[in-house]
């Protein structure tokens, strides 16, 4: 699939970035507030317009001049921002008129000024107002009035925002079969040396400092007659560890790669074992639909190990997340080399179970095994029933199920759906979803 395109809000500091953003993207994602400078933590958010989708991104104001170590990060954050985005909302006070931070942001913007909107905000008298006018000297084109507040004009600006945004791209033939894998996880945990030792060659930069990798890289292999893309992630981190500038944007630019990926490989420390946060970037995985694997990097230095070790680490993780007991665990060293390649043998069999699709007749040879193993849960009123099943989708695998009473079918019941549905088919790696609909009626006659 393309990638999804990001456009960057920016401007100085309190002409209404954040409350256009929440006016974008439909809800109250990003702290508003008066004063100067409370957008510290940048904000994301995946939304669309008139079909296409696009990341919003809401930087910090930019301010004139250079007078503190805070200041500058923010400064540098927005130029990071322009340069990775693939459209940039400028926005502009029309109340208080053009001020010279909006000369510099200008001044920032014009070699690119194909890729800017410039929205002239708290226009909130729309369409009477004329302040927009006097921006034309910034020399970014025609200012588009809009009022962030009430919502006015918004369209209009949306509209002129998508024509500038990448649509979709046809792919050569190899890259349309290629299985996109994301390697992800915590900063410093071996990714790039495992994706170095699966490639065979210093394809990204490695030391011991983390965080070294700031963007998504693509690399490509062959394996097996079949072409894996490895895409090297920036580390996640708690947001309350996202100190550095670039940080934001690596996690932004992580988020993306999962979008992309077919294949998780979520890389954890073998010296401290799978955390909260590996957990958190685990569910994230699972719950986009990603084939998942847990590499267990360093295992090298794990001194004091038996036969046992990896299967009481491996049981502790699933006791903390169930869902993991799906998930194939490998324990490996990139430093040494040790099991490495067997990540791409998991890569194949994750990828290709998660693309398996059940007939008919035997999902509902398997539905009819478990209702009659332990029946759903009756409540009040009309007897509840599973009357049939079929797989409406693969990748990951989907089932449809029809009940006379889809509501009332519990969470615990669900589970016992998937579980019994993996015992019978596996799909190894790869989340289950299932759709309950409840069975049309028949028109009378």
């Amino acid at each position: 699939m393309t990638a999804v395109p990001t456009v960057v809000i920016v401007g100085r500091p309190n002409v209404g970035k954040s409350t256009l953003f929440n006016r974008i993207v439909g809800g109250r994602q990003a702290i508003v507030h008066n004063r100067a400078g409370v957008t510290r933590d940048r904000h994301f958010q995946l939304t669309d317009w008139a079909g296409k989708s696009f990341w919003l991104v809401d930087t910090g104001g930019w301010l004139p001049g250079d007078p503190d170590a805070f200041t500058r990060g923010i400064r540098r954050q927005v130029e990071l921002a322009v340069a990775d985005a693939d459209a940039i909302v400028f926005v502009v006070d029309t109340k208080e008129g053009p001020h010279p931070a909006d000369e510099e942001v200008a001044e920032l913007l014009r070699s690119i000024k194909d890729r800017v909107v410039l929205a002239a905000n708290k226009a909130d008298n729309l369409p009477e107002v004329t302040g927009h006018h006097e921006f034309y000297r910034l020399g970014l084109g025609e200012p588009v009035p809009v009022s962030s507040t009430t919502g006015k004009g918004s369209g209009d600006l949306l509209d002129r925002l998508v024509t500038l945004l990448p649509g979709h791209v046809r792919r050569e033939p190899e890259e349309e079969i290629a299985t996109q894998v994301a390697v992800i996880g915590r900063p410093n945990v071996g990714k790039s040396s495992i994706v170095n030792c699966l490639l065979g060659q210093e394809r990204t930069l490695v030391t011991p400092v983390a965080g070294t990798t700031r963007d998504a890289v693509d690399s490509p292999l062959r394996y097996r007659d079949e072409t894996l893309n490895f895409i090297d992630t920036a580390g996640l981190r708690r947001r309350s560890k996202v100190e550095d500038e670039v940080e934001f944007y690596s996690a932004l630019r992580t988020e993306r790669a999962l979008q992309r990926a077919h294949v998780a490989v979520l890389v954890v420390d073998a010296a401290e074992g799978i955390n909260t946060q590996d957990l958190k970037i685990a569910e994230s995985a699972w719950s986009e639909g990603k084939a998942l694997i847990v590499a267990v990097n360093k295992w090298d230095l794990v001194k004091e190990k038996d036969t046992a070790t990896a299967r009481r680490g491996w049981s502790a993780a699933v006791e903390r997340a169930p869902f993991l007991k799906a998930v194939p665990f490998v324990f490996v060293s990139a430093e040494t080399g040790q099991r490495v390649r067997k990540i791409l043998d998991l890569i194949l069999q994750v990828a290709a179970q998660r693309r398996v699709r059940i007939p008919t007749s035997e999902v509902n040879r398997i539905l009819e095994q478990l209702v009659q193993r332990n029946q759903p849960p009756q409540k009040g009123g009309e007897e509840v029933k599973l009357l049939y099943a079929s797989q409406i989708g693969i990748a990951p695998p989907s089932f449809a199920i029809v009940s006379n009473r889809p509501d009332a079918i519990p969470e615990a019941y669900r589970r016992y759906l998937v579980n019994g549905f993996r015992a019978a088919w596996k799909f190894e790696g790869s989340p289950i979803r299932l759709k309950f609909t409840r069975r049309k009626k028949t028109p009378p006659k």
